[in-house]
């Protein structure tokens, strides 16, 4: 009953604030639908689209066989939850959440799989950080490298690190059974008796995953592309509701925020915080005092790691209808962006030293004060959010180039279909 008025009581408080600033609410409705025009939808369209076909086909079983042993040692994950994590880090928040939920609702992750699969997974656009604010945001296109390098070596560590104290949490249990050495005995003679077998028939296992993922789907591929398209562009829409209505939010919540900020220097969060986009465009001029452009990479990767409330939403929208936890997932995420921000400033000179001597002059940053990217400078050159590239090519590109991989597997897989049968 109190959660319930409290969101009548916040809602009430939002229509008046429109009421009021009518102008700023709109305004900001237009820079939100911009951005996931120009940047969300060509960059999820067609990730979204191609999971649903790979899936139908049963190419995620056959790479969920080949992978299994892989994710198993480094992150206690089945097989398949390798090709979630590729599509979430090529398709950008929230393809990894929608590609979690399936694995979930099929049963092929349990409950704390599911959690950390979902944090693992829940990545921004690559071609975002590469293109948009590398090229775009900053005229500086190896900045968008280093700070994708940041965010994603940041994940990866955080979740080794949950991994390794999982895996010490499950000790005890091993114990035990290593108390009846018998039958661990019997088992590492049958281990080591069928190693060999089992790497002559690990190809022939993932060609019948392929043939049974296949068959318990059944749908022609007219079918399934049609389905696989409705889908993505109803996700679509919702993830474009969500945007929209987090950058009204930032806007009427800047006459609040605002002063605040300003005067402890960190002026971009009021963005950051319910955006994800639009947070790393305040960051990227953002006039960090004293920091440079290390300063505005640093918050740019915080905010992508955030990926800001109108991200984590999106991803408590996808695992609807199942069991897993949107709070958990919010706490990963400020764990994540702490940790990203860290790893910013810790690579940061031995990515640019390194790099230096293959680039043109001029071409790495620098934390000269003098820096051209002051506060007045990058105002004026940075591009507005109506001028934002489209991200069509490349993700189209990225799409591409992840089908024909698809299709690469599924030829190598097809002569042992044929003579796999009695596996």
């Amino acid at each position: 009953m109190a959660k319930t008025v409290m969101l009548a009581f916040l809602s009430i408080l939002l229509v008046v604030a429109i009421i009021i600033q009518p102008d700023a609410a709109f305004q900001a409705s237009l820079q939100g639908l911009t951005v996931w025009w120009n940047i969300v939808f060509p960059g999820l369209l067609p990730f979204l689209v191609l999971f649903e076909l790979i899936a139908a086909f049963g190419l995620t079983h056959a790479l969920g066989s080949l992978l299994q042993p892989l994710m198993s040692r480094l992150f206690r994950l089945p097989g398949e939850a390798a090709l979630t994590i590729v599509l979430g880090w090529m398709g950008g928040y929230p393809a990894g959440a929608e590609a979690t939920a399936s694995l979930r609702k099929r049963n092929v992750v349990t409950k704390q799989q599911g959690q950390r699969l979902l944090a693992l997974a829940h990545m921004p656009n690559p071609l975002f950080m590469l293109v948009v604010i590398g090229a775009g945001f900053l005229h500086k296109p190896i900045v968008g490298v280093i700070i994708a390098a940041a965010v994603w070596i940041s994940a990866l560590w955080v979740m080794f690190i949950m991994t390794l104290f999982r895996r010490k949490e499950q000790s005890g249990q091993e114990r035990s059974d290593q108390e009846q050495p018998g039958r661990q005995l019997g088992q590492k003679q049958s281990v080591t008796a069928n190693d060999e077998e089992h790497r002559s028939t690990i190809l022939h296992r993932a060609a019948e995953a392929f043939r049974l993922g296949r068959e318990q789907d059944g749908r022609s591929f007219g079918k399934t592309l049609g389905d696989s398209v409705a889908a993505s562009v109803q996700k679509l829409m919702m993830i474009g509701g969500f945007m929209i209505f987090a950058a009204v939010l930032a806007k009427l919540s800047e006459p609040l925020l605002s002063p605040w900020l300003d005067k402890a220097g960190l002026n971009f969060i009021s963005q950051a915080f319910f955006e994800g986009h639009m947070g790393a465009y305040a960051a990227a001029i953002w006039d960090a005092p004293g920091a440079g452009m290390l300063g505005n990479a640093a918050a740019i990767a915080t905010v992508l790691a955030w990926s800001g409330l109108s991200g984590i939403l999106q991803a408590g929208y996808s695992i609807t209808g199942t069991d897993l936890k949107l709070l958990p997932f919010a706490l990963w995420r400020i764990v994540h962006a702490l940790h990203a921000c860290v790893f910013m400033i810790i690579l940061w000179k031995p990515l640019t030293s390194l790099l230096r001597p293959i680039l043109e002059p001029g071409a790495t940053p620098t934390l000269a004060p003098s820096d051209p990217y002051s506060m007045k400078h990058t105002i004026a050159e940075i591009i507005n959010a109506n001028d934002l590239p489209f991200l069509w090519q490349f993700s189209l590109s990225a799409c591409i180039l992840l089908t024909l991989l698809g299709l690469l597997v599924s030829l190598i897989l097809l002569p042992f279909r044929r003579t796999g049968k009695s596996i």
